[in-house]
């Protein structure tokens, strides 16, 4: 994985380009993963060798969650889940596996309705400077204390199902290992 120093990009404002679907608001986002280099294979880790980077929310102590942001008119479901992940992460990469879902869930704070769509994203680059760096924490960590972080159950679930891709041994034959190599 690559180190830069930033990006020249700003975090996107306002809801007046935002999809909504049946009254839901569309929301979008990557669970941004990669694997650990050690001296174990990816196949002898417990874990598949996977790191999943997770976020600090905007509100204080309303715990951590993975990148997820509105799609708007103007853009693919892909490439608005790649922009907020780079907005919020400050990490990109490769989608190159399908979505991992979708889910209705109410928000928290309103009395609205969200549909959110997850993606898995093979991270490529971290940049050490990113839109909303000085709003957001971001920590890279195992797959079960992403589980136990996570403040949102939906969330939790999309984790759950690309743990199960990235350890089901067709998957293992078929996708870009990374780092890690299989003995």
């Amino acid at each position: 994985m690559e180190l830069e120093n930033m990006v020249a990009l700003v975090s996107r404002t306002g809801r007046h380009l935002q999809l909504y679907k049946e009254g839901c608001r569309q929301v979008v986002g990557c669970i941004p993963y990669r694997y650990r280099i050690n001296s174990k294979t990816c196949l002898e880790d417990e874990e598949a060798g996977i790191e999943v980077l997770v976020i600090s929310s905007q509100k204080k102590g309303k715990g951590m969650l993975f990148p997820k942001g509105g799609w708007e008119r103007d853009e693919s479901i892909k490439d608005a889940a790649l922009r907020e992940t780079m907005e919020e992460a400050g990490v990109s990469g490769v989608i190159n596996e399908p979505k991992l879902g979708q889910w209705k869930f109410k928000s928290r704070r309103h009395d609205v309705f969200y549909e959110g769509h997850m993606f898995p994203l093979l991270v490529k680059k971290q940049l050490e400077f990113w839109p909303e760096k000085d709003i957001r924490q971001r920590v890279w960590m195992s797959v079960s204390e992403a589980k136990e972080a996570c403040q949102h159950g939906w969330m939790k679930e999309a984790l759950e199902k690309l743990e199960q891709r990235l350890r089901s041994p067709r998957q293992h034959e078929e996708r870009e290992v990374g780092p890690c190599s299989i003995s």
